[in-house]
């Protein structure tokens, strides 16, 4: 999923987003609400998660404001405010779920894939191409009965391709979906992510899946064999 972090704390904002990075979701992490407000009338997010407490601009006005602008992705409040009148006000400023502080990182994880559910972007544990299969939540890609593990980046590389089949993806695009919001990828970040996201469609006998288109980038193209295959079974 892509994520907006909004904590101001650094030393709770970095190992929370190197917990969701590692479950393979892509985060915009960011410690001031002013730029918090400007991604979120930017960018469309499957979840946020703002901290209550943010100086200038709460965490729930933050959430008032993206209520108020139409949009629905589901927002988890972070807060040491654990009163029931405090959880009332929370959710009744349009958010779905809280979590007290301090923050557990295996809860928090928790509460993002039940979150995650609930998002209108939300399309199950398993996306199908064909013979191509991504299971979301073991990052692992099948094909050919064959399967092989995915990191983190191979992973959110391949359900940006699965999730926009047959288009051609340009290295901009590329980078604006997968490196979060202040994040510089080196030059050849795109071609080496592409060249070892072949390795493991290798792996399952899909290497052909693939496709470089030269001058304009990528594309996820079943060959005909796998659409045959595809369609028998």
């Amino acid at each position: 999923m892509l994520i907006l972090l909004v904590e101001d704390d650094l030393a709770q904002l970095e190992p929370l987003q190197a917990a969701l990075l590692q479950a393979g979701h892509i985060v915009d992490a960011i410690a001031d609400s002013e730029t918090a407000q400007w991604l979120m009338s930017q960018k469309d997010y499957d979840l946020l998660i703002l901290d209550w407490m943010l100086p200038r601009t709460s965490g729930v006005a933050l959430c008032q404001q993206y209520r108020q602008s139409g949009k629905t992705a589901p927002v988890l409040m972070l807060t040491a405010k654990d009163t029931i009148a405090d959880k009332v006000t929370g959710l009744d400023a349009g958010a779905d779920d809280y979590l007290v502080k301090p923050v557990d990182v295996v809860e928090l994880l928790a509460r993002v894939r039940a979150l995650r559910r609930r998002s209108p972007l939300w399309q199950g544990d398993l996306l199908s191409l064909e013979a191509l299969r991504l299971h979301l939540s073991t990052l692992t890609l099948e094909c050919h009965q064959m399967t092989t593990q995915l990191s983190s980046r191979e992973f959110q590389l391949m359900e940006y391709l699965m999730r926009h089949p047959r288009q051609v993806l340009s290295h901009d695009q590329i980078e604006q979906a997968l490196w979060g919001w202040g994040t510089e990828p080196e030059s050849n970040a795109v071609t080496t992510l592409v060249r070892r996201l072949r390795q493991r469609l290798q792996a399952v006998n899909a290497k052909d899946w693939l496709e470089t288109i030269y001058g304009m980038g990528y594309r996820l193209q079943p060959p005909e064999r796998d659409k045959e295959m595809g369609s028998g079974e």
